[in-house]
């Protein structure tokens, strides 16, 4: 079964967003129905196109829906392979290269206290289950996951939510080779919370990842700054002393000026958006549109849809009311401000929207959108697609490959500098596996760049190791860049640069 992006749709044209997207009403995962959860959006044979992987939470189990992109646009829906068939309830998922061997692995998370689900990839997109290890031998009321390498040794580590039976959560020790050791010391492993979403990211941006967990039932949520992989819990600022139901955070670089922001959606009340001040120090939004915003909202995912140089927002709700809702759309004016679209199609739709994630789902330059529904009315419904239509202005996309970092790059932050409007604009991206809650955008890093034709400035900062510079580089391309194979940034010479191109097939 295919998924068309160029088949029967539907069409709107914006003049106050200056960008449309198309509706995809044809192929399987428009109309496969499934009580659907999390969005992962994630290359899982190697063919530089991005798969789609939907976890689906039916109470007494339903199975999971993989589609692999075959490289024209199309999707093919898996039926046979054991990670869409283990007929479990299931919630989050998280995809990253657990052993290093080039691949993404994944961690799927069920409630009820049933065992989660540790996956191997072959490196075709054909998966096996592995048991009888910690990560998947620990019965929970788990809601998500996230991958990060928090000792920065190479190998990319595992935290758990739970929010209910013991209220504990999980973070397990990568050992390699599929081996996992539980951290049982430490306020990340201790605290009892009903939490919800988890965040590897790096705050502070002092080169490793800190974790950020949101609480709901009117707890608040916990900050632990990482110190070489010893943990300290931050109190004292307004981030972490507010309360709410809060189902998901997501965070961004949303007025460039180089530290990641926050958005946290909270089930049966208004969102909240913080501005990172620096040292764990933040200030909360109140009078933006994105905080003004009264939904019930589940999770949420930054992207360039415009490629004008700033991150916009998608944010979907669900649950709660006697019919379906609309999810909400934002546009950044470039400087953290945003508006409110009303008229675009992601943001016209009716439905229960669960997860959500962004990434170029043709190669064309543009973010795409996949938002999972969940059971409405006793029925299950299909999940929702939308193409962006793209535009004039230019963009880059990069996928990173680590040596002595994860093979997948989780953890990595790129920065940019290029001329947009005549203004030098830095950009900042962080490579996650879970962007937000039940959701994870495309692992490579998407620059919109406006009306730049030429990239001043690229610069990787490996975790741990050292930051890359590239310069000179032009618009409107794939590459990838491999660790080690250009030069630190206190040696660089242009000629010595090796990045690795692969064509547009779009």
């Amino acid at each position: 079964m295919k998924i068309t992006l160029l088949g029967i749709y539907i069409f709107v044209t914006l003049t106050t967003f200056g960008q449309s997207f198309t509706k995809v009403t044809s192929g399987s995962i428009v109309t496969t129905n499934g009580d659907s959860r999390s969005v992962n959006l994630v290359d899982l044979d190697g063919n530089n196109f991005i798969d789609c992987f939907i976890s689906n939470g039916l109470y007494g189990g339903q199975n999971n829906f993989l589609y692999i992109n075959d490289g024209t646009g199309n999707f093919i829906q898996i039926l046979n392979d054991t990670i869409t068939r283990d007929h479990a309830p299931s919630d989050g998922a998280t995809f990253a290269d657990i052993d290093n061997d080039g691949d993404l692995d994944a961690f799927v998370v069920n409630w009820y206290g049933i065992d989660n689900l540790l996956y191997r990839n072959d490196g075709t997109g054909n998966f096996t289950r592995i048991t009888g290890t910690a990560p998947a031998s620990d019965g929970g009321y788990s809601e998500t996951a996230a991958w990060g390498d928090y000792d920065n040794d190479g190998l990319v580590d595992l935290y758990v939510t739970n929010s209910d039976s013991n209220l504990i959560n999980y973070l397990y020790h990568n050992d390699g080779n599929f081996n996992f050791t539980r951290v049982l010391s430490g306020p990340q492993s201790t605290d009892n919370y009903h939490s919800r979403c988890a965040n590897w990211i790096d705050i502070d941006m002092d080169g490793d990842e800190d974790l950020f967990v949101t609480n709901e039932n009117g707890e608040n949520e916990n900050l632990y700054k990482n110190d070489g992989g010893t943990f300290t819990k931050i109190t004292g600022t307004s981030l972490v002393n507010d309360g709410g139901n809060t189902m998901s955070s997501s965070w961004a670089d949303i007025d460039n000026d180089g530290d990641f922001d926050v958005l946290l959606a909270n089930d049966q009340g208004n969102n909240s958006l913080f501005r990172n001040n620096g040292n764990f120090n933040f200030t909360k939004l109140t009078t933006d549109t994105v905080s003004k915003s009264a939904g019930n909202s589940f999770s949420s995912t930054w992207s360039d849809f415009e490629n004008d140089g700033d991150l916009d927002l998608m944010v979907t709700n669900c649950f709660h009311t006697p019919g379906l809702q609309k999810n909400f759309m934002y546009i950044n004016d470039g400087t953290g401000a945003f508006t409110r679209i009303n008229t675009s199609i992601p943001a016209t739709d009716l439905s229960w929207s669960y997860g959500c994630a962004a990434g170029d789902l043709d190669n064309d330059g543009f973010e795409d959108l996949i938002a999972a529904t969940v059971r409405f009315g006793g029925l299950d419904k299909p999940d929702l697609v939308y193409h962006n239509d793209g535009g004039p202005n230019h963009w880059i996309t990069i996928k990173l490959a680590g040596i002595n970092t994860n093979s997948a790059a989780i953890g990595v932050k790129v920065r940019l500098k290029a001329m947009i409007n005549g203004q030098a604009v830095w950009q900042l991206r962080e490579v996650s596996a879970q962007s937000a809650y039940c959701s994870q955008n495309d692992l490579r890093v998407h620059f919109g760049l406006g009306n730049a034709t030429q990239i001043d400035s690229i610069l990787v900062i490996w975790p741990g190791s050292t930051t890359e510079a590239y310069t000179s580089l032009q618009t409107d391309q794939f590459i990838t860049i491999i660790e080690g194979q250009g030069v630190g940034i206190n040696s660089f010479e242009e000629n010595s640069i090796k990045i690795k191109i692969y064509p547009n097939r779009f």
